[in-house]
């Protein structure tokens, strides 16, 4: 993708001609458009064209309606194109992304050696790096179905130290020299929360789940202030380019929110971003001390707290309540103490922030939800909102509860497309059906928040609206979809992604659907959501971007 200067962007355009800076102060009326919004009612609304002064909308024009005359106004032929309420993204992971697009990508690799010749690739195209890194890895999809090997990596001849995450993030595959130093070896022992994937001698084959991973990732440089400023500003343009007005940003460090607070100096943020203190910060005192923090033109909120209760399904590190179903004996991994998780919990709440806590299998999941049952009582913050982040594996009881508590499942539905190959060999035939449970969580009163995760799945919206629709992978696998019985209606899943995920931010008062007085914030897009055949939905693309009246992308015609 080629990535441009949002600065540059930011001037409106008028068909094939950009129009002075100047003209932002004044009414711009967007018409001849196949508009597409929700009402107050959550009802499909049609749209012929859009007005809107500075980053406000004024009116929305139903069809057939009489446009105000012309004089006084800028005026946009959107050329019959279909128009959305801008996306939003309610899981994904900005710096991760931004630095991914200087690693080593092995997202889709089919094998182990395929794996291994991308980096000797991307090392001959980057030498003399302090590190190489990379992610993407998934061993699922290579017929060994095996963890990948540190000798493998011999192969790249490099001495310099290596570390690749798996798709998820949950796992990572080191090379001798980076075991090397970090002094990694057979007598090293598997820390609380975490593994070291061993031979038959019990030596460490390279592969690191969960907690294990800091062995080999407390040596690797942090990348500095101005690194992260520009790992952010690469991310944010790439997002805006896939049709994303707003993203919330699932764990921040402090360090992290310094940039995107120095970013914000410099100009608003090309898209907005709700950012979730990260729960094992060191200094998460001091910034929940610091209170709530919302910019001026709501392009950076700060209200939140991300937790991580366990792993991922794939590597085996989602916490079960039972054994998994191809790994007798083992359950998963917690990677913070029950005792932990409850005290960052309710510190997070007592500070009058959101809680939004990472919980994959059933185990973890009924932990978070019995934590909020108790701690939201004692100290009355259902106003708040609280959400559990991906919410893969649920018993049924527990999928009861979030309609309960209020608690709002935050969930990513390519996830459940590009789990189906394992999630079924890890959970069973009975777990299996609590699993990525979006028909049975809607029909329990609940609504669901949408979004990618990215960098563990491609940033595309539309893949994940794709996805939520026909419960099917971009080969459109398997025929009549992956427990088709889950799916969401077009509607759902639109909502999912717009004014759901707005509410899961306390933004829905601005955001997610094109209405005076909200935000305008708005997506053109090459083709009919609702008119296209379901399988190509995948397939859509955004050739413009607005945030708040502000054009950040368009397609080069």
């Amino acid at each position: 993708m080629k990535l441009k200067s949002w600065l540059s962007r930011t001037l409106f355009v008028t068909s094939l001609g950009a129009l002075s800076a100047a003209a932002w102060a004044q009414s711009t009326l967007l018409t001849n458009v196949n508009g597409y919004t929700m009402n107050s009612d959550r009802e499909l609304q049609r749209f012929q064209a859009i007005q809107f002064t500075g980053d406000t909308i004024d009116r929305v024009f139903e069809p057939g309606e009489v446009l105000p005359e012309p004089d006084g106004l800028t005026v946009i032929d959107g050329q019959g194109k279909t128009v959305l309420p801008g996306l939003i993204d309610a899981h994904g992971h900005i710096l991760n992304y931004g630095l991914s697009l200087l690693r080593v990508d092995m997202a889709g690799v089919r094998s182990e050696r395929e794996a291994v010749q991308r980096v000797i690739e991307f090392q001959q195209a980057n030498p003399g790096m302090q590190w190489i890194q990379g992610r993407g890895w998934n061993q699922v999809l290579w017929e060994s179905n095996e963890f990948p090997t540190a000798a493998a990596l011999d192969a790249a001849e490099s001495d310099t130290p290596m570390w690749f995450s798996r798709i998820d993030g949950h796992a990572g595959w080191a090379n001798r020299a980076a075991m090397e130093l970090a002094g990694v070896d057979a007598t090293t022992p598997d820390p609380d929360g975490g593994m070291i994937i061993r031979d038959s001698e019990g030596r460490p084959t390279g592969t690191f789940v969960n907690n294990a991973m800091r062995y080999i990732t407390q040596h690797i440089p942090s990348p500095s202030l101005e690194d992260q400023k520009m790992a952010l500003r690469s991310a944010m343009q790439a997002l805006a380019a896939e049709g994303l007005t707003s993203v919330h940003d699932a764990g921040v460090s402090s360090t992290t929110l310094q940039a995107y607070r120095e970013l914000l100096e410099e100009g608003p943020l090309p898209i907005r971003v709700y950012a979730m203190l990260a729960g094992l910060d060191p200094q998460l005192p001091d910034r929940l001390a610091e209170g709530h923090f919302v910019s001026d033109d709501n392009t950076l909120v700060v209200r939140s707290v991300k937790i991580s209760a366990d792993g991922a399904l794939g590597s085996r590190g989602a916490y079960l309540n039972d054994d998994y179903s191809d790994m007798p004996g083992h359950r998963g991994l917690l990677q913070i103490t029950p005792e932990r998780l409850t005290q960052l919990m309710n510190q997070s709440m007592l500070s009058d922030f959101q809680v939004n806590v990472h919980a994959i299998g059933d185990g973890a999941n009924m932990i978070v939800m019995d934590n909020y049952e108790a701690l939201i009582q004692t100290t009355d913050t259902q106003q708040q909102r609280h959400r559990i982040e991906h919410a893969q594996v649920l018993r049924y009881e527990d999928i009861l509860r979030f309609s309960q508590l209020g608690v709002i499942p935050s969930m990513q539905a390519t996830h459940a497309t590009s789990d189906k190959n394992m999630a079924q060999d890890r959970l069973g035939e009975v777990r299996i059906h609590g699993a990525y449970a979006w028909r049975k969580l809607l029909d329990a009163g609940t609504i669901i928040a949408n979004g990618s995760d990215f960098p563990v799945e491609p940033a595309s919206p539309f893949y994940g609206l794709h996805a939520a629709v026909t419960r099917q992978d971009r080969n459109n696998e398997p025929p009549g979809g992956w427990f088709p019985e889950e799916r969401m209606t077009h509607e759902e899943a639109l909502l999912s992604f717009t004014v759901d995920a707005a509410f899961a931010a306390h933004q829905e008062g601005i955001l997610g659907t094109l209405e005076p007085g909200k935000q305008a914030d708005f997506i053109i897009v090459d083709q009919d959501y609702f008119e296209i055949p379901p399988e190509d939905i995948w397939t859509m693309s955004a050739e413009q971007t607005w945030v708040g009246g502000r054009l950040i992308h368009e397609t080069a015609q």
